[in-house]
């Protein structure tokens, strides 16, 4: 599917006036500004009362809009091996019709390479990808010259960085980090339990995912050898642990400059205890294959039916992770927005939504937790053209019915996105998911 079918391609410059602007440099709106785009770039942000109007230029009225940087998906699954395409579209199509302009995928595969290179030449429908290689883990590394061989060929290969699985030994671990080192490419993901949340920290993952490790490292010491035991982010531990070491270990975090990404709304849909018939009738299930629902109920079941952990401790993990998010909130640790999608019950691009909506829950405003997705992430990747709504940025962008600093659930409200200087309004915007949507069985 090309990117440009159907929407309006810009050989001409795009002009949004009388809108409002969320710069994400300051948490009020910029109002009746006048945006200039030429060429996938913003060439001005003015007071539409100044602006110098292009003469061939198409002008879009944004009276009573919203505009914003497009957002990020900071944990993102792009389909791995041999995938039918209109699988793979699907994927990505959810992810830029819900906004996401950026995603990060989480368990690279070669064939993502030149997939990168398409969506950059807009030869696809989708957000800006940046990929990890294939998985590191016990079983892909299981010794210290393979997993070394792995970080060399990853590095050849052309990915943006690496992702690390459970499994890994601490001395494997050792060796991966060095060779990264020398190798000048980066890594994130899991933190392996032979490895550690300190020892994490200290290599300066660019990630930690999930918030992982942290049940283990506050393990009391008498309970220190059921770590290895870890079931879903020690699930199985809550009542091992000794919550007075939170502060200390989320300070660790803040110290380090490790980046975290939440993925909260895995643990709810994972952990929580609604019956996974309600979960399936989201809105959001109608655009996911209806092959793949159904396997998330048995999985959700057959999870609630045999877990370590009873409905009790469930609801003590649970709040537990809300303590947990509002100890990272209060340090000021850096956080990027990721959802995991898709994974159980998190369908592309919507997902993030709702890890939208639950951080505002944990604590965050809704300033906070767009910066998450926007400015954070520009910050996380060291770009200089990208996160903010400002001359020189690249037009990445989502025009918003209603503020999203006045209730966060506005950023799901959109009339445009803009990727790459091409404008898909509404209407075009309506006409690919009403062409996702799954017959009803």
């Amino acid at each position: 599917m090309s990117c440009v079918a159907g929407a309006h391609a810009q050989s001409r410059p795009l002009v949004i006036e009388h809108v409002a602007v969320l710069t994400m440099t300051t948490p009020r709106p910029l109002t009746d500004q006048t945006v200039i785009i030429r060429d996938g770039r913003i060439v001005a942000v003015t007071a539409s009362a100044r602006a110098a109007i292009p003469r061939d230029a198409q002008r879009i009225d944004g009276t009573g809009r919203y505009l914003m940087p497009g957002l990020a998906e900071m944990h993102a699954h792009v389909p791995p091996g041999n995938p039918p395409t209109q699988y793979v579209d699907r994927v990505l199509s959810l992810y830029l019709l819900n906004g996401v302009t950026t995603a990060r995928g989480m368990l690279g595969d070669p064939k993502h390479l030149a997939l990168r290179a398409q969506l950059e030449r807009a030869e696809r429908f989708g957000p800006r990808l940046v990929t990890s290689g294939p998985s590191l883990n016990g079983t892909s590394a299981p010794t210290v010259e393979i997993g070394m061989r792995l970080v060399r060929e990853q590095k050849a290969a052309g990915y943006d960085f690496m992702k690390i699985h459970p499994g890994i030994t601490r001395e494997v671990f050792d060796s991966i980090a060095a060779t990264a080192a020398r190798e000048g490419i980066g890594f994130a993901g899991h933190v392996p339990v032979d490895v550690g949340l300190g020892r994490a920290l200290g290599a300066r993952y660019l990630s930690i995912d999930h918030v992982d490790g942290v049940v283990e490292a506050l393990l009391r010491p008498a309970a220190r050898g059921k770590a290895a035991s870890s079931q879903f982010f020690g699930l199985n531990l809550i009542d091992d642990i000794d919550p007075r070491g939170l502060d200390s270990v989320v300070r660790a975090i803040k110290t380090s400059g490790v980046s975290v990404v939440t993925t909260q709304t895995i643990f709810d849909h994972i952990v929580g205890l609604d019956p996974p018939e309600v979960i399936a009738a989201r809105p959001e299930m109608r655009y996911w294959p209806t092959q793949e629902v159904q396997a998330w109920i048995r999985q959700k079941g057959a999870f609630l039916a045999g877990a370590a952990a009873s409905p009790e401790q469930r609801t003590r993990y649970l709040a537990f992770r809300q303590t947990l998010l509002r100890a990272l909130r209060a340090a000021d640790v850096p956080i990027v927005l990721g959802s995991d999608g898709p994974q159980v019950w998190n369908v592309p691009g919507f997902s993030v939504h709702r890890e939208m909506k639950a951080l505002v829950a944990a604590g965050w405003s809704p300033y906070e937790v767009l910066r998450m997705g926007t400015l954070n992430v520009a910050r996380f990747f060291n770009w200089n053209d990208a996160g903010s709504v400002a001359p020189g940025m690249r037009a990445d962008l989502l025009m918003l019915h209603a503020n999203p600093l006045d209730d966060i659930t506005n950023a799901s409200r959109i009339q445009s996105v803009i990727r790459g200087g091409t404008l898909y309004d509404r209407a075009d915007l309506d006409a690919r998911l009403a062409a996702l949507a799954v017959p009803p069985a």
